[in-house]
C-alpha cells in the first residue's frame, strides 16, 4: 500500500501565486491518497473515478470526447474505459452520429457506485472543512478558477 504523501515543506522563496500552486498540488496528492483508501479496489484510480462520475453527471460520451475533456490521449482513455467495462461499471452503445466511435455510459452498477462515492466524499469533505467559513471557501474556489482560466487562455 502506498505511503501517505509527505507534508509540504517550503524549498524556495515563495510568492503568493507560488504558495497557492504549492498548496493546490499538495492538496491534490492528499485527496488522491485519501480517495484511494476510501473507495477501494472497485474504483481503484482517480482516472476511473473521474470518468465514471463524468458519465453519470453528463451522460454518455465517446472515448475521444472523454479524452479531450481531460487533456489525455485517446489511447490512455481507451485503457480506462476498457477497465471500467471489465468491472461492469460502464457499457458501450451505438452512436447515431458516428459509425465507429461508440458511446460509453454508466451501467446501473456504475451509477450506484458513483452515488456511493459522492456520499462518502461529502462526509469526508464535511469533516475536513471543520470551521472554515463558507465565504472563505467561495473566495478560494473563485481564485483557483481564475488561475486555471489564466492558464487556459494565456500564452502557450
Amino acid at each position: 500500500m502506498p505511503r501517505a504523501p509527505r507534508k509540504l515543506r517550503r524549498r524556495h522563496p515563495s510568492t503568493e501565486v507560488r504558495a497557492v500552486v504549492d498548496e493546490t498540488i499538495a492538496l491534490y496528492h492528499r485527496l488522491r491518497w485519501v480517495a484511494d483508501r476510501m473507495h477501494g479496489d472497485e474504483a481503484r484510480s482517480a482516472a476511473r473515478r473521474g470518468v465514471l462520475r463524468g458519465l453519470v453527471r453528463y451522460g454518455a460520451q465517446t472515448v475521444p470526447a472523454l479524452a479531450r475533456r481531460r487533456f489525455v490521449t485517446r489511447q490512455y482513455m481507451q485503457e480506462v474505459v476498457d477497465a471500467l467495462e471489465v468491472a461492469g461499471l460502464i457499457e458501450r452503445l451505438p452512436n447515431p452520429r458516428h459509425v465507429r466511435s461508440r458511446l460509453v455510459r454508466a451501467t446501473a452498477r456504475g451509477e450506484a457506485l458513483a452515488r456511493r462515492m459522492d456520499e462518502m466524499d461529502h462526509r469526508a469533505l464535511s469533516a475536513a472543512v471543520g470551521s472554515i467559513a463558507a465565504r472563505d471557501l467561495q473566495v478560494t474556489a473563485r481564485t483557483l478558477h481564475a488561475l486555471r482560466l489564466g492558464f487556459e487562455h494565456g500564452p502557450e
